[in-house]
This record gives structure tokens, C-alpha cells and sequence, in this order.
């Protein structure tokens, strides 16, 4: 009689684990047996390509032989290597790998196509030579790409250290060898029941019997009698095919590969990582046939197309099937916070666009898994563009609160709901592992309410996507006993599933998805949120004066061609740029050395076609006189000072200028007050300054700036005294003992690790105030329509300030235009108002719309929010009086206890160690109101902050109207956001409006121009049927609307 031993599950699994280890025991153990018969390369030569070449390019370089054990760099370096393969007799018809391992990124290439990345981060290392190219052929040629980095570049010191500029990557194998799929096949079956033993609750059977399987198992197998492999493999089978219940749990698994299309590399970099991840998603759907896979950005599938045609044409067809699924419908998977509404709508637009052109197909789904936060007017904008399900799982990041669902409903500001799901095991890079299954299972916050949910599974970045051992461990966990069901399925799938049979019983969140982590990227890298706000307004000005030259063109059949490829190419620029590890801040050098160069493009671009439509609107001709002409690109008329320079001012025969009606100020520029009207233009007359504005000093040295709204008392380091409303003694500035408004402050900030991401509530214990005045503060600019003083601040031995306070006759805000020359080592510069003000809340400008949040600390929800994002102002009010900051290109902002701060700078040091280093300029204002911000006008001066009136000098020929509006709305709480052409129609223009103070609204918007017709549509641009569009009362040229709170409403007017 045999013995039966008793088991101790500690020494068993690790027998176990010690059997399938790629590390211990290789000579006696399964795994040694996974490859045999290694042979090498019949032959090996090399070129050091001078960049990222093409295939064509590389074949025609000059290869010299090499070998392994050579190292090649430097990094972001690329090498080509070029294979001569012959099988030996003794694998014919065998199944043969090619092994290489560069510990680099690398891609296979024959003929002209990429054939299969590989990596040697995650030992994806083997190419089948047989199953891709065929089994009964014994010679191959083939090409390596290689690339000098790894999948997450190369940080010096960390992961998100700046990259190391020196590494070299050794070859270390490079051979042929037999893969035995029998052998593979059992170490699967032997690390599925160890991990079924090991991590299955001791509460129940199950995983002692995966314990006892897997032991017998290794007992059986006799790794010299293959006929003990079969036996071994049934053994497991028996187990596997015991099945679930009914009720039991469902993930529904896709293949993934979320790839950043900039980070720790470059965008040059992610192209190539898209082709070789999914050229590996290619070759397993060639051998799995029930294998789905996920992928989102319409940028990286247009990337593949224009650089890897034969690879993109493999993909077609597998989005034919069903299974290579686009989903998410955007450009690229952008920062979900900082992007304006416009840029958000655009995303969507070509994301969309893109994919119904390539594939015929919708995007239903928003995907978006890894950004820092959800902007709560998201959910409208999704619906917009036919889009009613939402996928994410980056709010399992936060540090204080654990977020309370998986699977809910969304609910946006203006009560728009989207069906949300977060997947449960808290990644997007799952790798089939029972471990991974069970913590899904674990973590779900709604059981009862829903039993699905979602499992992506693949390596991100570079590492591949799926591979090959993900699928065959799923296939074991398909319906096994003891787990959760783990089905191949489709996004499609899961989110119909759910609407069919859970979604009355799912919980309802509403308003931001807040992340409580990565704060900080709200403000890192200010040139690049400075130059993504300017952008943005530029694109929106040369769509505008674009559009209105081509209809004036139509109508009056002239020669102006709208720019719409140059456009296009534009927008796109500004959406990848929205990246959300490019616009956040949290990229190596090298990727900020790419967007700027982008931007510049942008702004060069936008002036050009901007003269040229003006050219065209003003009619432009070289044999009239000189005038100046003030732009309007906002929807309500506008009486502002401007500067307009002598030497492009109307000569004096045509126009003279009272010493009444200008200012020359400090730089030498005349300033005058002009009135132009809604969304047109008007011949720069300068009006009479009705009420003049004032600088005085006082004795105690404070100095007193007045106009006809407000009176700011200053210091001498600029600090706001009082503030208060013309007519009201109340100060806006908090009377407490240290409390100044513009008030600059330091605070130390080392994060826990997430540099360029994080800054920690800790921060707020360090706040130091600036206090010490370089020079002396001077007068600059005396009136009447402009009053200003400099004031010089030291922040450090390296760092200073240099700021202009102005004050201009007719506005109601107070600015402040600063220099900063910045040299700081982790440190956070903001600025700070404590206000008068008694509030339970402060609001934030988002997208579209606003949004509120807490002026205190009562909950762990409240507080971990000290740092959150906000576009072009906030406010803070109680009954009757409130006070606001503007800005035109900050985003981070804080206000506790009725003290507004705005984030200005801060000076982490990787991924990118000179992130925000050098000289700043930015401009803020602060803005006191009595009412309500909404009926004050708040919103509005933000809009005019961000985009002054722009004097420009044409040539009209006479009889050119002096002043024209092309649109115009009667209601201030409706903005008229955006003026384009349409996408489709020749003779159609689109009209963006939304309801900006959070009620129901009645507008009518008249047009200077002769439409033939008005209907509502939606993002597409597709006309919407008549039940929404019924609304609409069309009498002449007014169109008449309604508005719920914070609705977005598009028109599509035909001419």
C-alpha cells in the first residue's frame, strides 16, 4: 500500500512554483523543457540608422556583421539588423521561434511589413517563424528594428527620473529554437491550479483541490516519457471543466493596450509602438479566434496608417470581424480637465469622424482610463456625439476616498446621465491571473445591483498588448468552479448587457469625478497651459473670421477658398497637445520640445489665415487708404481701451486725435477707447473718456487706483490694502490681521514620488509670504484711460517678479500683468485674496458652464479637494456681493475659508528636469461684483481677459460699412462659443451656443447674413429630427431658442 502524504501548502505551491520557474532548477524542471534544439543565426549584420527611418530607407543602409553579447545606443537611438535564417533537418516541420532579445523595443519586418514587435521587459522574446511564415520553409530573411529604449523609456534615477541620454542595449540572444506548445501547455495548467490553490479563500474547497490537481500533476509527469505529459494535462483538464453556477460572477474580458501617445518617449516614439503592439494583436488574432481587443485615439490608428500601411490594411479587416474594436471616439485619450468645452467637442468631432470614415462605425462608448479627473460637464458633451456609456479606472488612484461604485450613473451639470463603469481590479493592464480575477471579484462595490464587469487585460506602453500566455490562462478560467466566469466579450457587450438587465438597480453620481491625486498638474508646465489657452482662442478667431469671408464669398461669389485641410491640421496639432500626460505637464523634455514647436506652428498659422480672411471680409486693396480696425470675435458688443501703435494708426488727414480722446502710454503706444459690436468689427474711432481713471500716492506711501466702478489701495509690494466698489464702503479684502489681496506666497513641495503629478495637502504647512521689494514701486501710466505702477519682488537669490497693476477706465476688474524669472527647486508659487466674503462655496468656470465646491473642510471629501482646477475665473459670493479672479492661463486654484489662491508656478524636477524653468509672463485680475457674478458680468470679463480686442491695419475701399456685426445675441446668459464652417456643407455655417448661468433661458440671435435655413444638430453635425428642433421660431433673421441650465445647443444654418 502506497503512503499517503499529508500536504503543507506552504512547501507544495512553492514546489510547484519552483517547477514552472524560468529562473530555478531550469535543468530538471518543465519550464527548461518550454524551448529545445537551439540553433543559431545563419548570419547577423548591422546598421546604426542615423534616425527613426523607414523599412525603405533602413534596406539601403550599409550592414556590417555582428553578434551577441554587442551593446548599441545611445538612447532613442535606432539599429536594423538584418537575419538570414536556416532551419536545420532536425526542426523541419517543427513549431520554430525566433528568440531576440535586445532588452530594448524591437520590431520583425519582411518585405516591407511589420510582422510582430518584441520586448524585453515582459521576456516577450519568441517570433513563431513557422506559424507566421509558413511551416515547410527552411530559409528566411528578415529585418529587426531596434529601438534604444525600453517600454518606459529610460528615467536615470527612477522610472520618472529624465532619461538617461547614454544607455547602451546589449544583444544578449539571438538563435532559432523548437517551441514545445505540449510542454507550454502544462505550464499553464500547473501555474493556474498553483494560483487557484494559493489565493482562493482557506474558507472553502476549491482551492485545496486546485492544491492536491496540481501536486498530482507533478508527481505524474515524467518530464524524459512524454506519454506522461497527456495523462497530466487530462489530469487538469477534468479540473477545469467543472463548472460555475449560474449566479456566479462575469468578467467580461478584452485585449487592451493602453499606449500614451507621449510620456516617457516622444510622439516620434509612439508611432512605433502602435505598430509593434499591434502588429503582436494581429498575429493572436490570426491564431485565437475568439480573441476581442479594445483600442481608442483615431491619432494613433491615423499614425499607423500613414506609416504602416500593410498593417493598417490587417486591422481593417479585423474591425470588419468584430474583433480589433475602435472605441472612445476621440482624437486621443486627452486631460480631462484642463481642455476648453470647444477643444472637448473637437476631440470628439474628428475622433468620430475618423472612425466612421475608416471603419463605417460609432464610437458608443467614452473611454478614457488613465487621465486626472472628469470634468462634470463631460457627460452633455458625450451625448452630443450619440456617446451614453463611460469606461475609466484611474479614480482608484485616490489617496483619501475610496470612490463608491464600479457600475453607476453619471449625471453631468446639466442632468445628462451616462452609464459609468470603473473596472473593479482597479487596472487596465491585467494578465489573466487568478489573483487579478479574485481581487475583482473583491473589490466590486455593487453586487446585488449588478453582477459584470469589465477585465482588460494587456500590457500598455510598448510592452505588446496581450499576449499569448494571457489568453491561454483565460482559457482555463472561461467557467471554472471556485471563480468568477471570465468571458471574451466586447465593450458593446458589457454596456448592453448591463442596460438590459441592471441599470434600474444603479446608484446616480453627479457632478466632477474629482481624482484625489495628481493635483499638481493643473499648473506644471505653465508655458504649456499658457500656450494651450492662446491657441485655443486663435483657433476659435480664424474659424470665425474664415467663416464669415467664405459666406461673404458665396454670396457675393468671390475668390476666397475657406482653409478647411489647414484647419483641420491645426486642430489636431491642439488635440494631441491635450494629451493627458502633455497638457498635465508630466512628460520628459523631449515631448515638450515637440508641442511647442506645434504651438508656434498654430499661432503662425492662425495669424496668416487670419489676415487672409480679414483681407477678405474688409475687402482689402493696396490702392486704399490705411484704417484701423478693431476685431470683435466675442457674441455681445464691447467699449474697451485698446492700444493701437502710432505707426499703425490712420494717418491724422483722415483721423485726428484729440489729446481728450487717447493716452500715450509708458511704452510709447497710443491707447484709446473704442466701441465694436457682437462677433463683427468697427474703424477704430477713439470715444471720449467720459469718466477718467486716477492714480494717486498717499503720504503713508500706499498708492489709490480709481475708475468708475472701483478704488484699490496698494502697498508698496503690491499688496491690496482695500478694494471696494464705487459707492460701497464694504472691502472686499479681509480686515483680519495679515491679510492682503495679491499677496504672493511660497510653499515647499516634495510629493511622495509623482513629481510633475502630485503636490500633497502638506504643502499648505509651508506657506511662506513674499514680502521683500527689489526696487522701488514707481507710477507708470497716469490716465484717463489707463493708471498702473511696477512693483518688483524677490522670491529668492535666483528668482523675481516683476508685475504691472493696472487699472483701465470701463473695466470693472483690477490686473495684474507679471513677469516671473523663475529658478526654483521644488517649490509652489501662488498668489492669494482673502475676501470678505462669507460662503459655504466657491465656483469654478469648467467647460461650458461652471461648477461649485466647498470652502471648507467639514468631511475627508471636502478637504481632499485643497487644490483643484478651474478655467478662466472663479468666484466666491454671498447675498449681494461677491468677489472674483480672473486669469488667461492658469488652472489650478484653492479658496478656504474665503481666501482665493491661484497656483502660478511650480518646479518639480522629473520626469522633465527643467519643467517650468525660465521667464513667465501671465496675467490675472481680481474683479469685485455686486448681486451675483452671472448678472455682474463676471463671465464675460473672463472671455475678455483671455481675448482683447485685436487692431489690425486694412485697406478698405470706400463704402465698406465702418462698423458691422455678424452676429448677435440679446441675452447674456447665453454665449454664442463658437462660428464655424460645417464639416460637410459648402453653404451651411455652425453655430455653438450654451446657457452660461445655470437656468433656463429664452435668446434670440440675429444674423447680419441671409440664411436660407436653421435646424438644431448634434456633435456630428447631423441634423436632429423635428420634435427637438420644434423650439426653434425663425422671423427674418432672428432665431428665437430655449435654453435648460447649462444646455449646449448647436444650429446648422444653410445660406
Amino acid at each position: 500500500m502506497e503512503q499517503v502524504t499529508l500536504k503543507h501548502k506552504r512547501t507544495t505551491l512553492e514546489r510547484a512554483d519552483k517547477f514552472i520557474s524560468p529562473v530555478y532548477f531550469n535543468d530538471v524542471n518543465l519550464r527548461g523543457r518550454l524551448y529545445r534544439d537551439s540553433h543559431p543565426l545563419k548570419s547577423i549584420t548591422h546598421y546604426a540608422a542615423p534616425g527613426r527611418v523607414s523599412y525603405q530607407q533602413a534596406v539601403k543602409g550599409k550592414f556590417t556583421k555582428t553578434e551577441t553579447g554587442q551593446s548599441f545606443g545611445p538612447t532613442w537611438s535606432t539599429h536594423w539588423f538584418q537575419l538570414e535564417i536556416e532551419i536545420p533537418d532536425n526542426m523541419k516541420g517543427e513549431e520554430v521561434h525566433l528568440l531576440w532579445n535586445s532588452n530594448s523595443e524591437a520590431l520583425v519586418w519582411q518585405g516591407g511589413n511589420p510582422l510582430q514587435g518584441l520586448s524585453g521587459d515582459y521576456d516577450r522574446i519568441s517570433f513563431p517563424l513557422s506559424k507566421v511564415l509558413g511551416k515547410n520553409k527552411t530559409r528566411f530573411s528578415l529585418y529587426v528594428e531596434m529601438a534604444c529604449n525600453r517600454i518606459l523609456g529610460e528615467g536615470k534615477d527612477s522610472m520618472i527620473g529624465p532619461p538617461d541620454m547614454n544607455k547602451t542595449f546589449t544583444l544578449s540572444q539571438a538563435e532559432i529554437a523548437v517551441f514545445d506548445r505540449e510542454v507550454y501547455e502544462l505550464i499553464i495548467d500547473v501555474e493556474t491550479l498553483h494560483d487557484m490553490a494559493k489565493h482562493i479563500t482557506e474558507e472553502t474547497e476549491r482551492g485545496y483541490q486546485a492544491l492536491y490537481t496540481m501536486n498530482q500533476m507533478i508527481n505524474m509527469l515524467d518530464l524524459d516519457d512524454r506519454a506522461t505529459y497527456s495523462k497530466a494535462h487530462q489530469l487538469a483538464k477534468k479540473f477545469f471543466q467543472q463548472r460555475n453556477g449560474q449566479s456566479q460572477h462575469t468578467l467580461y474580458a478584452m485585449g487592451h493596450a493602453h499606449m500614451d501617445s507621449a510620456w516617457l518617449w516622444p510622439y516620434a516614439e509612439t508611432v512605433r509602438k502602435c505598430a509593434r503592439s499591434w502588429s503582436c494583436t494581429i498575429r493572436l488574432m490570426e491564431q485565437y479566434p475568439h480573441f476581442t481587443f479594445t483600442c481608442s485615439q483615431a491619432q494613433q490608428y491615423e499614425w499607423v496608417k500613414d506609416n504602416y500601411p500593410g498593417l493598417y490594411t490587417q486591422i481593417k479587416e479585423f474591425v470588419k470581424k468584430g474583433r480589433f474594436i475602435p472605441v472612445g471616439g476621440t482624437w486621443v485619450e486627452m486631460d480631462g480637465n484642463i481642455p476648453s468645452g470647444e477643444a472637448f467637442v473637437r476631440q470628439f468631432l474628428y475622433g468620430q469622424r475618423f472612425f466612421m470614415k475608416e471603419f463605417n462605425k460609432k464610437c458608443s462608448e467614452f473611454w478614457l482610463p488613465d487621465t486626472f479627473g472628469y470634468s462634470p460637464q463631460l457627460p452633455q458633451i458625450m451625448k452630443l456625439f450619440g456617446i451614453s456609456r463611460f469606461l475609466t479606472q484611474k479614480l482608484s488612484w485616490s489617496l483619501v476616498n475610496k470612490f463608491p461604485h464600479h457600475t453607476f450613473w453619471w449625471e453631468g451639470i446639466d442632468g445628462s446621465r451616462v452609464l459609468s463603469h470603473f473596472p473593479p481590479g482597479d487596472s487596465y493592464e491585467m494578465h489573466g491571473k487568478v489573483e487579478e480575477v479574485l481581487r475583482t471579484i473583491k473589490n466590486y462595490k455593487d453586487k446585488g445591483r449588478s453582477n459584470k464587469s469589465v477585465y482588460l487585460f494587456g500590457f500598455g506602453d510598448g510592452g505588446n498588448g496581450p499576449s499569448e500566455d494571457m489568453l491561454v490562462r483565460m482559457s482555463r478560467l472561461q467557467d471554472v468552479d471556485g471563480l468568477p466566469k471570465v468571458q471574451s466579450k466586447t465593450p458593446q457587450e458589457f454596456f448592453s448587457d448591463v442596460e438590459k438587465e441592471d441599470c434600474g438597480n444603479l446608484c446616480r453620481w453627479r457632478g466632477e469625478l474629482y481624482l484625489e491625486l495628481h493635483n499638481g498638474t493643473y499648473t506644471t508646465h505653465a508655458k504649456v497651459k499658457k500656450m494651450n489657452r492662446f491657441c485655443e482662442f486663435r483657433l476659435h478667431d480664424v474659424e470665425f473670421l474664415a467663416s464669415m469671408a467664405h459666406i461673404q464669398s458665396l454670396i457675393k461669389k468671390a475668390a476666397y477658398k475657406f482653409p478647411t485641410e489647414e484647419l483641420h491640421r491645426l486642430w489636431k496639432l491642439l488635440l494631441l497637445n491635450q494629451f493627458h500626460d502633455v497638457l498635465p505637464g508630466t512628460s520628459i523634455g523631449l515631448v515638450y520640445e515637440d508641442a511647442h514647436q506645434y504651438y508656434d506652428d498654430i499661432v503662425g498659422s492662425c495669424q496668416k489665415l487670419s489676415s487672409n480672411a480679414l483681407a477678405s471680409i474688409i475687402a482689402d486693396s493696396a490702392h486704399s487708404n490705411p484704417v484701423s480696425m478693431v476685431i470683435n470675435c466675442m457674441g455681445w458688443q464691447r467699449k474697451e481701451v485698446v492700444t493701437m501703435s502710432q505707426s499703425t494708426g490712420t494717418p491724422a488727414k483722415k483721423q485726428k486725435k484729440s489729446p481728450e480722446l487717447v493716452q500715450i502710454d509708458s511704452q510709447g503706444n497710443t491707447l484709446a477707447m473704442v466701441t465694436v459690436p457682437s462677433y463683427g468689427y468697427a474703424e477704430a474711432k477713439p470715444i471720449k473718456c467720459e469718466k477718467p481713471c486716477s492714480i494717486d500716492k498717499k503720504q503713508n506711501g500706499t498708492f489709490i487706483l480709481r475708475n468708475e466702478y472701483l478704488s484699490a489701495e496698494i502697498d508698496n509690494v503690491g499688496r491690496i490694502i482695500t478694494l471696494t466698489l464705487n459707492g460701497d464702503e464694504r472691502n472686499a479684502i479681509s480686515s483680519e490681521p495679515g491679510c492682503y489681496g495679491n499677496q504672493f506666497v511660497m510653499y515647499d513641495d516634495i510629493p511622495l514620488y509623482w513629481d510633475a503629478w502630485d503636490v500633497m495637502d502638506y504643502h499648505l504647512e509651508t506657506r511662506k509670504p513674499l514680502l521683500l521689494s527689489t526696487k522701488k514701486t514707481t507710477i507708470q501710466d497716469q490716465g484717463p484711460l489707463r493708471v498702473s505702477l511696477v512693483v518688483e519682488i524677490k522670491i529668492s537669490d535666483q528668482s523675481s517678479i516683476k508685475q504691472v497693476i493696472s487699472l483701465d477706465t470701463g473695466s470693472p476688474y483690477l490686473k495684474f500683468q507679471t513677469q516671473v524669472d523663475w529658478h526654483e527647486n521644488r517649490k509652489f508659487l501662488k498668489v492669494e485674496f482673502p475676501t470678505s466674503v462669507h460662503s459655504m462655496s466657491a465656483t469654478y468656470e469648467i467647460q461650458f458652464g461652471h461648477h461649485q465646491r466647498t470652502n471648507h473642510d467639514n468631511t475627508s471629501w471636502d478637504w481632499a479637494q485643497f487644490e483643484v482646477f478651474g478655467h478662466k475665473w472663479a468666484a466666491i459670493s454671498e447675498h449681494n456681493f461677491g468677489v472674483a479672479v480672473l486669469n488667461d492661463s492658469k488652472y489650478g486654484y484653492s479658496t478656504r475659508d474665503g481666501v482665493m489662491r491661484l497656483s502660478l508656478l511650480r518646479s518639480p524636477k522629473s520626469p522633465d528636469k527643467d519643467a517650468d524653468m525660465g521667464t513667465h509672463s501671465f496675467t490675472y485680475a481680481v474683479m469685485p461684483f455686486q448681486g451675483t457674478f452671472q448678472s455682474a458680468g463676471v463671465i464675460q470679463a473672463a472671455y475678455e481677459l483671455n481675448n482683447p480686442l485685436d487692431v489690425h491695419t486694412l485697406n478698405p475701399p470706400k463704402g465698406v460699412q465702418e462698423n458691422k456685426s455678424f452676429f448677435s445675441v440679446d441675452n447674456p446668459q447665453v454665449i454664442l462659443e463658437t462660428i464655424k464652417k460645417s464639416e460637410d456643407l459648402d453653404n451651411a455655417l455652425i453655430l455653438r451656443l450654451y446657457e452660461s448661468y445655470g437656468g433656463q433661458a429664452k435668446v434670440k440671435l440675429t444674423a447680419d447674413l441671409p440664411f436660407t435655413s436653421v435646424k438644431r444638430c448634434n456633435g456630428l453635425e447631423e441634423i436632429l429630427d423635428n420634435e427637438v428642433t420644434s423650439d426653434l421660431e425663425v422671423i427674418g433673421r432672428q432665431i428665437t431658442l430655449s435654453f435648460k441650465p447649462f444646455e449646449i445647443i448647436s444650429l446648422l444654418l444653410k445660406f
